[in-house]
């Protein structure tokens, strides 16, 4: 069980190092990973949102999610499910994200 918890604090700290090219700010405290689920053979599930449905670079933040992630230690394999339900907010962010981009 810990080491299962080791992966998935890790697995947090690779996302938030992924950032969206049009906002500095990284994937995780911008709000758009729903879920992240770990197996017991270390496969990781993602559910995951773009800050719009028709975002021009989704396929180039998707692609940096998942290179992250399977670049993490003891990560088998990744799955990537792009959601748009319940859509995006900014609510969804983390407070230091809503400092960062000035809206607190």
């Amino acid at each position: 069980m810990a080491e299962k918890s080791v992966l998935e604090a890790n697995i947090v700290m690779a996302l938030r190092q992924v950032y969206d090219p049009e906002i500095p700010v990284n994937v995780y405290d911008l709000g758009l990973i729903y879920e992240i689920k770990v197996d017991e053979d270390h496969n990781v599930a993602i559910k995951m949102t773009l800050t719009a449905p028709n975002c021009p670079i989704a396929d180039i933040v998707v692609d940096s999610v998942h290179e992250a992630v399977s670049d993490v230690p003891g990560v088998v394999d990744v799955s990537i499910e792009l959601v748009f339900e319940p859509v995006w907010s900014q609510e969804m962010m983390s407070e230091e994200a809503r400092l960062e981009l000035g809206l607190m």
